[in-house]
């Protein structure tokens, strides 16, 4: 079968940066909807359009085309007597940004009474180097499509 709007894709994936330094390599599969979803990056969805099971390809996305550029304004620094004790660098936290939605921030650093957060994800700015293996590709169900994800082992779970 090929891949085409309202397939289930399965896939293996590596990211590395434009040196070649592999940042990830899930050793689970990633399973996503295909045609339109937001369910991965533009760039690869438009690679594996027509493809079947057993292609793979290696894609070299530049920032825009991957996770971004960053946006400095998402990075900020709050008194460490804001926080609930217990906040750890690596940690995650829900705040307001500056237009007032919703934003999740990374604790990067503590430093001294400062607690500095970014609102940019971790790969924001790099250019990145995927490459992609299908490894299935199956007729999506009805549920699935319907909920704009796929369910089931190594998809979305209710």
């Amino acid at each position: 079968m090929k891949i085409e709007k309202n397939t289930a894709v399965t896939l293996r994936y590596k990211v590395a940066d434009a040196k070649g330094l592999v940042i990830e390599a899930p050793k689970d599969p990633m399973v996503y909807l295909h045609g339109g979803y937001n369910n991965t990056l533009p760039k690869i969805e438009a690679a594996l359009e027509g493809r079947m099971a057993g292609y793979s390809v290696t894609l070299d996305l530049q920032p825009e085309d991957a996770f971004g550029l960053r946006d400095e304004s998402l990075a900020r620094s709050i008194p460490k007597s804001e926080f609930p004790p217990g906040v750890k660098v690596g940690g995650q936290l829900k705040g307001i940004n500056d237009v007032g939605a919703e934003q999740i921030y990374n604790v990067v650093k503590i430093k001294g009474d400062q607690v500095l957060l970014d609102g940019n994800h971790a790969l924001a700015g790099k250019a990145l180097k995927f490459t992609v293996t299908v490894t299935a590709v199956r007729a999506a169900s009805d549920e699935e499509v319907t909920h704009q994800h796929v369910h089931g082992e190594h998809g979305h779970h209710h």
